[in-house]
């Protein structure tokens, strides 16, 4: 079990990585097997969300100007700006990032927005999107049961509920928090229900934010 793993999600305008943008970003990291930091903030994109996205996560651009007295809310420039420095500086603690899908769709859509958006890559701002070290829970869930008759699908909803874990429903913190306790899981039935965490926390620290 890695000591530091960083659970990361987005939600997004659509589903096309090279053309749509996220609109929330959620990340939360865990130290030893213990929820240590999170952030959660909001994007304002420069294109419309489809309807089909809208029906999955239920958020409009107006519900996202609404959240700026709650919430942080971002231009894109300014949301694309955060989130590398963020998985920059978990990168640079040699962290372990955990999503679903996380390298086909978060990660890729990320690099094609900021690429868009700043004429050049996140490797040229500090984050080497090649060397992230990634566990996806949907490709480590098929190490584990690769009988795709058992197991016909494998996206975090149906993960939670093979693993009883409690599911985001589509909020992109409440999301990377449910892909890293799927994780969890897994290693706990991999290891034949023993608890992997080899070390443990000297003092359970309460949670703050990333920023």
């Amino acid at each position: 079990m890695p000591e530091l793993v960083v659970g990361f999600d987005t939600e997004t305008t659509g589903l096309d990585v090279t053309l749509e943008r996220a609109i929330s970003y959620g990340f939360c990291a865990y130290r030893y097997g213990q929820p240590e930091e999170e952030e959660h903030f909001f994007v304002l994109p420069d294109r419309p969300i489809s309807d089909g996205a809208r029906k999955v996560h239920g958020l409009s651009v107006e519900d996202i100007e609404r959240k700026r007295s709650t919430d942080s809310v971002y231009s894109l420039k300014e949301g694309l700006t955060r989130a590398v420095e963020i998985l920059s500086r978990y990168q640079d603690l040699n962290a372990y990032f955990v999503g679903s899908n996380l390298l086909r769709f978060d990660v890729e859509m990320l690099r094609w927005s900021y690429e868009s958006v700043f004429s050049r890559s996140p490797d040229d701002d500090g984050l080497k999107i090649s060397r992230l070290r990634i566990i996806d829970v949907v490709d480590h869930d098929l190490l584990i049961e690769p009988s795709r008759a058992d197991r016909p699908r494998r996206g975090l909803g149906y993960l939670c509920a093979h693993y009883g874990v409690k599911q985001g429903g589509h909020d992109a913190l409440a999301d990377a928090r449910a892909a890293v306790e799927v994780f969890f899981e897994q290693v706990l039935v991999n290891n034949a229900g023993q608890m992997s965490f080899g070390l443990t926390a000297p003092a359970t620290s309460q949670m703050k934010s990333l920023g």
